[in-house]
């Protein structure tokens, strides 16, 4: 026997026996939800006593903790959609049927948006959320940001290689990504060292994002606190039924839409979704951000059995394209809602414009917190004073929370839905989802999957 056998009756060491690998000990807060909640509950808390007993030096330490927290989401943004797409589209060659589940997938990316800016103009005509606010043009202001479709179609190809990185233009981090994929498919082979590479930085990033994801607790004190200090509840008022509007349409989608498809497209449990996809929709409320949710998005869909390979594709791509409650919901309330304000009737012309700008258009939020390119472009579509941007800019942090977890609902659904099309979902690995937390281990053990997978 070698001196580093055992007898095979000796009983098996115990974890802090001598010789015993020492184990990673953690020290437990309680489940990431229950943080979160706490989080947000502290963050009114904070916030209304910042604000009622004029507490300024309070109102500035929660504008910093939110504000660093965002901004280190902010961090790993250009390089994390840059690599996420170069390997999701170069995935894609070891996945059968390929291009007819990228078809599929951005068919039900249509007909989602489709379904939800249908419900935002249902809504915003029957509650005519710009009557009775007391709000008047004089009260809005040009925005710095706009878009048009001119700046649209031309800003996608970017000057050169650095701007889309220093400026943050993510539409142009894309293409670039892919035409990089596009032309590492091509090249084969030879592209294989590149690849690893890019594989190995993804890998990386998502490290670092997912410390920056334990920070979501913290995070949401100082975002939510400073929401409530600094624009209080007398300033929600005279939006009320707009905001009710937003969320009410976004509930609707998220929670009666989405519900709706899985059980009669997917044909599978609508309860089980979300149950393995709260971790995600969770963030995404407090983040206000689909791209810095996009490694867990990534994580929970695979964890609802979608093929790792097409999870890679799909859900990158759905973090900078699929905006359900930011392109569709939002801006066709907001036109209603900004024509009220001004005076101007919408004819059906129009709503058929929203419709088509939030299908076509949805790109231009770019997976980044707020909506207010996709508003703008919406606006100069249908020939709205863009001055009513500023009429929304003041209650747009409490909106963004329920726009962005619409999105990354839609963002995990459609790969589920085309997966259990083309009968390639999991049907044992969904049905066995938990809503726990994604813990930062399961990067560390899917990694070197990830590799195996490239290096193949």
């Amino acid at each position: 026997m070698s001196a580093n056998s055992a007898p095979v009756d000796e009983k098996p060491q115990q974890p802090g026996d001598p010789g015993q690998p020492a184990r990673r000990r953690r020290i437990s807060f309680g489940p990431f939800w229950a943080q979160i909640l706490a989080g947000l509950v502290l963050g009114v808390l904070l916030g209304w006593l910042a604000r009622s007993q004029d507490v300024s030096w309070l109102v500035t330490t929660l504008d910093k903790v939110g504000g660093i927290f965002v901004q280190l989401l902010k961090l790993a943004v250009a390089p994390l959609v840059f690599f996420a797409i170069l390997i999701s589209i170069t995935n894609l060659r070891q996945v059968n049927n390929a291009a007819r589940l990228a078809y599929r997938t951005l068919l039900w990316f249509m007909i989602t948006s489709l379904i939800a800016v249908a419900i935002g103009l249902a809504i915003g005509l029957v509650t005519n959320p710009g009557e009775g606010t007391g709000l008047t043009p004089k009260d809005g202001g040009l925005s710095d940001t706009k878009g048009t479709w001119i700046d649209f179609l031309t800003g996608i190809v970017p000057e050169n290689v650095i701007a889309p990185f220093t400026d943050l233009n993510v539409l142009q981090i894309v293409f670039m990504a892919a035409v990089a994929g596009i032309a590492a498919l091509q090249l084969g082979e030879k592209a294989q060292p590149i690849l690893t590479l890019s594989q190995s930085i993804l890998e990386l990033l998502q490290k670092a994002l997912w410390w920056v994801i334990r920070l979501a607790p913290i995070g949401t004190i100082g975002l939510i606190g400073y929401a409530i200090a600094t624009y209080g509840w007398d300033l929600i008022s005279k939006y009320a039924v707009f905001t009710a509007d937003v969320y009410i349409g976004c509930a609707l989608v998220m929670f009666g839409v989405y519900p709706l498809l899985l059980a009669t497209v997917a044909k599978v449990s609508p309860l089980q979704f979300f149950k393995g996809a709260w971790p995600a929709i969770q963030l995404a409320f407090v983040s206000r951000s689909s791209v810095g949710t996009m490694p867990v998005t990534q994580r929970v869909t695979e964890r609802l059995g979608v093929p790792r390979n097409y999870a890679s594709f799909a859900v990158p791509f759905g973090a900078t394209t699929k905006m359900d409650g930011c392109a569709a919901i939002y801006p066709a309330l907001a036109a209603i809602f900004i024509a009220q304000i001004f005076g101007i009737d919408l004819g059906i012309g129009d709503y058929l414009l929203i419709a088509f700008v939030s299908v076509i258009g949805s790109a231009a939020t770019a997976g980044l917190t707020g909506a207010t390119v996709m508003l703008t472009l919406t606006l100069s579509t249908l020939g709205l004073p863009l001055e009513g941007v500023g009429l929304l800019l003041a209650i747009d942090p409490i909106l963004d929370m329920m726009r962005t977890a619409t999105n990354v609902a839609g963002q995990a659904l459609v790969p589920v839905i085309v997966s259990a099309r083309e009968k390639i979902l999991d049907l044992d690995a969904f049905n066995s989802a938990s809503a726990s937390p994604i813990d930062d281990d399961e990067y560390d053990t899917d990694a070197e999957r990830d590799r195996q997978l490239v290096a193949a």
